[in-house]
């Protein structure tokens, strides 16, 4: 799987828990949380398109920022 770098405005514990339940929700992803700098790491064959719209769910403002280098 490629990985994906996404931006999500997340400022506290539950933002991420909120992030962690939409992609628990779609399923076949893997993924990290960088609370810190609002980074979300995602491992999928799910489109970019597919996987923003379910980051979108939670509510916060996301963006796509690009493919990450292993």
């Amino acid at each position: 799987f490629q990985k994906h770098e996404f931006f999500v405005d997340m400022t506290c514990e539950g933002c991420s828990n909120a992030v962690t339940r939409v992609l628990h929700k779609l399923g076949g992803v893997s993924f990290d949380i960088d609370l810190p700098n609002k980074k979300v790491y995602i491992d999928s064959e799910h489109s970019i398109d597919t996987l923003l719209e379910t980051l979108k769910k939670t509510g916060k403002n996301a963006s796509y920022l690009g493919e990450k280098s292993a």
